[in-house]
């Protein structure tokens, strides 16, 4: 039984479970500062900022007696992926988990893919009354806590950080646990021509910004059907449809996973979108949460990085706050945030 379960949702007044301290809204800001884990095993705050039309991101947070799962779920396209993540990953991670008695890698990769394989299903049986589902995607990131071991499984750009305390300095280290799936970085770009080679527009540069096929960045995800299966970028109009058949998936639903044993010194874990990091350096983010109370720390997070998408911009943080989503997006980001302790 799991004692916690929370699939924050801001149109739904921020999820069911535990309660939480200090749950609210401050105009397209919404926040949980402070909720309890399972047992003893901590505390948790979450929070999200919305800038699209249409939210696009979810975050979620499973505790019970297996440990204590995390997931930020960073749509594009729509909502529909990231929703459908947050309805199914973790329910596929308790049916493969069973009476195991510990968690493994692969109980996690497993997950992940049959959350894809679930979501390429619905895409197929709602295909002739909602073709564009074919292009919603989502980035997914998961950390697992379990028997003091680490897990952390991500598909796209969305980041993970871990703030380690340095001896008895009173300093903290940020150390980044995840890996990023991003075409502007060199390493992904090298691994998509060796998977390609036959392929010269396979990775594009586009005003400054390294896209696959010249239309999106990241290089996994759950979902983007488009770029996955012939017989539905075939059909597709617009932007999505590719110019030449594909022969072979171009992106991967199979996870990065990295795993280590907590240590003593570790302090807090910091989950988010790439929203936030587009304005935050991982010493940064973790600098704030280490100065400040653990109480709304995810929130803290997300005002500095509007802060900084303001400074950027020369316009006050108050000023970006008046301006309504939609037009926000040319700002920002949605961005998810979620810290645990």
């Amino acid at each position: 039984m799991n004692l916690l379960s929370i699939c924050f949702n801001p149109f739904c007044g921020g999820g069911g479970g535990s309660g939480g301290d200090g749950e609210g809204r401050d105009g397209l800001l919404w926040f949980r500062d402070l909720g309890k884990l399972y047992g003893s095993m901590g505390e948790y705050s979450m929070a999200v900022v919305q800038a699209n039309q249409v939210l696009e991101d979810q975050s979620q947070i499973e505790s019970g007696p297996f440990g204590t799962l995390v997931g930020v779920y960073d749509g594009h396209g729509g909502p529909d992926a990231a929703r459908y993540v947050c309805d199914h990953l973790f329910r596929h991670f308790q049916d493969l988990l069973g009476q195991a008695q510990s968690v493994t890698d692969d109980h996690i990769r497993r997950a992940f893919l049959r959350t894809e394989e679930g979501f390429l299903d619905l895409v197929s049986r709602l295909w002739r009354t909602r073709p564009q589902l074919a292009t919603v995607g989502s980035c997914c990131l998961v950390g697992v806590v379990s028997q003091r071991t680490l897990y952390v499984a991500n598909l796209g750009d969305s980041r993970a950080v871990l703030g380690r305390k340095i001896g008895n300095t009173g300093a903290i280290a940020a150390i980044q646990l995840s890996i990023e799936h991003n075409a502007n970085v060199e390493a992904v770009r090298k691994e998509l021509h060796e998977l390609h080679p036959h392929d010269p527009q396979i990775v594009v540069l586009k005003h400054g910004v390294w896209r696959v096929k010249g239309i999106i960045q990241i290089t996994r995800s759950i979902g983007d059907v488009y770029m996955k299966d012939a017989q539905y970028n075939r059909e597709l109009n617009g932007k999505f449809r590719l110019p030449e058949p594909i022969n072979m998936p171009i992106l991967t639903a199979n996870p990065s996973i990295v795993s280590q044993p907590l240590q003593s010194n570790d302090a807090f874990l910091i989950f988010a979108s790439d929203g936030l990091w587009e304005h935050l350096s991982n010493d940064k983010a973790v600098e704030i949460v280490h100065n400040n109370p653990r109480a709304g720390s995810a929130k803290r997070l997300i005002k500095a990085a509007l802060q900084e998408a303001a400074r950027k911009r020369e316009m006050r943080y108050e000023d970006l706050k008046k301006i309504d989503k939609k037009v926000r997006r040319h700002f920002h980001d949605d961005i998810s945030s979620l810290c645990c302790s």
